[in-house]
């Protein structure tokens, strides 16, 4: 009895995490979108009060990179600075995530308990999926760099206004929109296959960031035109929110994050 106990004392986090064969993935419908997002929209009505620290944030991150944009003539830049947020929205989304698992298991909803997960055995694979879709946020960027100077570099423009009349008007202005939407889709699917299901499931689940990221990528092949709708929801809702000032994304955001929480539930059997 006492080598029993010890042995369970010396109980690693390896040892209880699940594998990739573990987890069953679902076929999901447009429905289950629809659903998802009146779930989420219920979660954020039953607790608005956690919005403004995180909007906060969100808003002032915005304003920064802006910022940092055009005191650095950086201009061209203040897109793919803009559209990449959706890369790291579920960095930004894994708060909400855990209050709607805690509203599910009829806890308290308070905006210090939703960081809880700091203190666990999730935080270590929650980090290092936060570094990897940084990481992707940074390629983003760099190759939006390379693409306008590889089609700008003989008429680098002088002002912000020259460089919209060239966006414009300019056939090396249509090649960037053009190139620069292509690369960034890419970037988009690469970041929803990565972290659909990634994100919840290392909150939920004893799972290490590989297994994570395997499932998830396994969830999106298995959905992917039901989660590109969702991507096209997500980008929609987002445009949306920040188009008046930002001011949008404080109800946007949240809602978002707890219904992607709810499609994470209807997506994995573990």
């Amino acid at each position: 009895m006492v080598e029993l106990t010890h042995r369970d004392e010396e109980t690693t986090f390896e040892d209880i995490c699940l594998h990739s064969s573990d987890i069953q993935v679902r076929q999901i419908t447009l429905k289950d979108l629809v659903q998802s997002l009146r779930e989420g929209y219920a979660d954020y009505g039953a607790k608005p009060s956690s919005v403004p620290l995180l909007f906060l944030f969100y808003a002032l991150f915005a304003l920064v990179l802006t910022l940092f944009a055009f005191g650095q003539d950086l201009r061209y830049l203040i897109f793919p600075v803009a559209a990449g947020f959706t890369l790291i929205g579920p960095i930004v989304a894994i708060a909400f995530f855990a209050m709607s698992r805690r509203r599910e298991q009829g806890q308290e909803l308070s905006w210090s308990a939703a960081f809880n997960f700091i203190h666990t055995s999730s935080f270590a694979p929650i980090l290092a999926l936060t570094l990897l879709m940084t990481l992707l946020y940074l390629s983003w960027l760099f190759m939006a760099e390379l693409i306008f100077f590889s089609l700008f570099e003989s008429t680098m423009p002088e002002s912000m206004a020259d460089f919209i009349n060239q966006l414009f008007n300019t056939r090396h202005g249509g090649a960037l929109i053009a190139y620069g939407n292509f690369v960034g889709l890419l970037f988009a699917f690469a970041a929803m296959a990565l972290s659909i299901v990634a994100f919840p499931l290392t909150l939920d689940k004893p799972v290490t960031s590989f297994t994570a990221v395997s499932v998830s990528i396994r969830a999106f092949m298995s959905n992917t035109l039901v989660l590109t709708v969702w991507g096209i929801i997500v980008v929609v809702l987002m445009t949306l929110g920040a188009a008046v000032f930002l001011i949008g994304l404080a109800v946007t955001l949240p809602v978002l994050g707890h219904a992607t929480w709810h499609l994470y539930r209807k997506l994995i059997v573990a």
